[in-house]
């Protein structure tokens, strides 16, 4: 069967302001799920992984809130958390589908671990978005009150920033692997991993740092030698000038002209498409055959070639 890695942004599972609930997050993944189901009914197999910003944002804050009462929980746990809530949703959201269309098919989720370097320069500088969007006048209370670094986020209001190392390794990615052989959908790296790092002795430990699920799903896609990248996201097609007169949306771009879009620097904001631009550069340019990004709705008309932005070398 041909292999994909779906990436899923953590942001789509909370289609408002108004629908943030556990119970709202669970039916947006269905949502999500059906149209993977598509998919994996039209003979694909099947990785898939998802963002967590928002909620990590949301636990993160609840420890913020209970701290008088409770310990805090440290990021990298929080990370651990929104694996398991996740892909609980994304499991059984997936497994009632099957069972609806008689696919006999297992669904795991695996809490993933990804090595980061030590002496990466990201750990001390926060670029990461994460949690709730806020106007500024929140955001700098946030910022002088709570310590937070914050930013203005692509237009879309002012969010928290925590440090974003580039992530090297997949440390279960033998086990995704082995499932994955033996036919079953994965869902991993969620929210980019856990990051890690190793100390003199090899012993692993968690990292207060968020990865970006789409650089991480880039890494798994060439890993799993997926035959395409699949980064599910708010827009049906990528756009060149984006929010000008000159918008134009596009059906296709080359390795060559992702890299110079995106190094011209005027096209893609860096809280929103630059950073899947810049994981399926890194997919490409690491052996990958090609990436497409569009809605979760559409995926399977963009694998059919009749919507979606499809790059290829």
């Amino acid at each position: 069967m041909p292999r994909a890695v779906v990436a899923i942004g953590g942001n789509s599972l909370i289609t408002s302001p108004d629908h943030k609930t556990v119970e709202d997050q669970y039916l947006a993944a269905g949502e999500t799920d059906h149209h993977i189901a598509n998919l994996i009914e039209s003979g694909w197999d099947v990785a898939i992984s998802h963002g967590n910003g928002p909620q990590i944002g949301f636990i993160l804050r609840r420890s913020e809130l209970a701290s008088g009462e409770l310990h805090e929980v440290p990021l990298d746990v929080c990370g651990a958390d929104t694996q398991g809530a996740i892909g609980y949703m994304l499991q059984q959201n997936l497994m009632n589908d099957f069972r609806e269309r008689g696919i006999d098919r297992s669904v795991a989720t695996i809490v993933t671990q990804v090595q980061v370097a030590a002496d990466d320069p990201a750990l001390v500088t926060p670029t990461k978005p994460i949690g709730s969007f806020f106007d500024e006048e929140e955001a700098i209370r946030r910022r002088d009150e709570d310590g937070w670094d914050v930013i203005e986020d692509a237009g879309r209001g002012w969010r928290r920033v925590v440090a974003s190392p580039q992530p090297l390794r997949i440390v279960e990615i033998d086990v995704v692997k082995r499932l994955m052989d033996d036919g079953v959908i994965v869902i991993t790296i969620g929210g980019g991993g856990i990051p890690v790092i190793a100390d003199e002795n090899g012993d692993l430990h968690g990292v207060p740092a968020v990865i970006d699920k789409d650089l991480a799903s880039a890494l798994l896609a060439n890993e799993i030698d997926a035959d395409v990248l699949i980064i599910s996201t708010a827009v049906e097609q990528v756009a060149i000038n984006w929010g000008t007169p000159e918008q134009q949306f596009l059906d296709a771009m080359t390795l060559a002209e992702a890299k110079a879009y995106l190094e011209d620097g005027k096209h893609f904001a860096a809280g929103s498409m630059a950073p899947k631009i810049r994981a399926v550069i890194q997919f490409l340019e690491a052996g990958g055959k090609e990436a497409i990004i569009t809605t979760p709705e559409n995926i399977g008309r963009a694998i059919a070639g009749e919507t979606g932005t499809r790059i290829t070398r």
